[in-house]
């Protein structure tokens, strides 16, 4: 199963960071917001590369651009093979994708905490990470699904009381977590 989240993830990784990328690149057109290439630079105090202050890195940018997406889908793939299916992982996906771009961001001290980020900037990186992690589940759950239910699936199946799709719970049963 593991080896399937492996390569299953990294596609699904792949399809969210196209996706996000391509709407934040919709965004910036319509916004005027310039690239960021925050992500360059954290990627160079990583691994100790030299920085380039007044030159933009394209290619390191896009490596820990598409590489971060890439290596997270790996997660919500697992997560998808264990049963956690549906908006709701993809909503707790979307927490870990921002967890991950700060603990990075905020270790390396080439960002800082959201909390004092100017409110617009904030609400557009919370808006294009939360499309990734809802297009990478997307493909992450399509394809785990062809494996069919997964373990919490299964024991959610076995439980009275609990139903086992991802949607809503059928009419007139209770929630439950």
């Amino acid at each position: 199963m593991l080896r399937r989240a492996l390569w299953e993830g990294l596609a699904a990784g792949t399809a969210g960071v196209l996706v996000m990328t391509a709407g934040e690149k919709i965004e910036q057109r319509v916004t005027g917001r310039p690239d960021s290439h925050v992500p360059a630079r954290v990627l160079e105090r990583l691994t100790g590369m030299r920085e380039h202050p007044r030159r933009q890195p394209v290619p390191v940018n896009w490596a820990m651009h598409f590489g971060q997406g890439m290596l997270l889908g790996v997660l919500r793939s697992v997560m998808a093979h264990a049963g956690l299916r549906g908006p709701w992982a993809s909503a707790k996906f979307a927490v870990v994708r921002l967890t991950n771009d700060q603990i990075l961001e905020n270790l390396t001290g080439v960002g800082a905490p959201p909390q004092t980020w100017p409110r617009a900037e904030l609400a557009v990186d919370l808006l294009h990470k939360t499309v990734y992690a809802f297009a990478t589940g997307a493909v992450a759950d399509a394809l785990a699904a062809r494996s069919g239910p997964g373990p919490g699936q299964r024991h959610a199946m076995r439980r009275p009381g609990r139903h086992s799709g991802v949607g809503p719970p059928a009419r007139g049963a209770a929630l439950r977590g």
